[in-house]
């Protein structure tokens, strides 16, 4: 019988150039579907793929044509895109900490932005205008961080330094983290509010009209979730109205057509999902990866894993 064959969606030698010599005992190919959805014949062998950054329809496709697949490792945090494609039975392992760095650097740098009027002093350097304006500090802040996982670590990391209060909220409570149910009486003292959570049917419109009304007048909403954690009607109205301010690197729907009212919403920073897209991502990829090719060829427990068996 032959070795468990493994699809990646990078030259195998990329990860050798990295690691050093790949995991003994599994075959390794470069695959990447074209444009109509075409693989190789190697379909019918395949029992391990790991998904391009971006996944696609051709990608969808591809997974439901494989009949020995056994684990599909995602390279993103969220995978509830991805859920609905994998075939039954098959193991699904999410990219936690691939993005957490980079994440965490993006929401530093939309607080940071957004505290100091970055964005007003960027245009008024575009009209050669010389206009100074008092803004909040950072310091000193109450910063709520609702999704407290592996990138909400990464993230309170990175603001400690900032002399604020950082304050943990996850789906359930623990030792040190409030229980999502706790928001209510946290919102109206937090004047800043991550949102890193993953997007489920619990979390889906969390942000409301009452969630929004509850944060305090002028606090900064920053979403690095998903778009449909947040009500856009509602922010929306809420921006108009100037009763809070929002640093948005995800949105609903996205893209975000070039019509919609949020483009023009006072108090608004807005990026376009880049929160994994620097350097920092690729060498925690292939980190990741070669961790679980180790792990899948010695018959070891895969991490990560959001459905399926975890040894396979």
């Amino acid at each position: 019988m032959s070795d468990p064959l493994v699809w990646l969606p990078f030259p195998p030698a990329d990860l050798e150039e990295r690691g050093g010599p790949l995991p003994p005992g599994l075959r390794y190919e470069e695959v990447v579907p074209g444009p109509q959805g075409e693989v190789p014949a190697s379909a019918s062998e395949v029992e391990l793929v790991v998904l391009p950054y971006r996944f696609s329809r051709t990608d969808a496709e591809m997974l439901a044509g494989l009949p020995r697949l056994r684990v599909v490792q995602s390279q993103s945090a969220g995978t509830e895109h991805l859920t609905p494609h994998v075939p039954d039975g098959v193991t699904l392992c999410s990219g936690r900490g691939i993005h957490s760095a980079s994440t965490a650097e993006l929401v530093l740098a939309l607080v940071l932005a957004s505290q100091r009027g970055l964005p007003d002093f960027v245009r008024a350097q575009d009209r050669r205008a010389w206009e100074p304006a008092w803004r909040p500090a950072l310091a000193d802040s109450r910063v709520l961080i609702v999704g407290y996982g592996d990138i909400g670590e990464a993230i309170e990391a990175r603001l400690r330094p900032f002399e604020v209060e950082v304050v943990r909220v996850a789906r359930r409570a623990r030792e040190g983290v409030h229980a999502i149910d706790d928001l209510p009486g946290l919102l109206p003292d937090a004047d800043v509010v991550v949102l890193v959570m993953p997007l489920t049917d619990a979390s889906r419109g969390l942000v409301d009209a009452d969630f929004l009304g509850r944060m305090a007048e002028g606090a900064l909403l920053v979403n690095v979730a998903r778009g449909p954690v947040v009500d856009t009607d509602a922010l929306v109205a809420a921006l108009r109205a100037g009763r809070v301010r929002a640093a948005l690197d995800v949105t609903d729907p996205e893209p975000l057509p070039s019509d919609h009212p949020l483009w023009e919403c006072p108090g608004l920073v807005l990026t376009p999902h880049v929160g994994g897209a620097t350097s920092a991502m690729q060498p925690r990829a292939y980190a990741l990866v070669r961790a679980q090719l180790e792990r899948f060829a010695a018959g070891e427990e895969l991490t990560n894993v959001v459905t399926g068996p975890s040894r396979v």
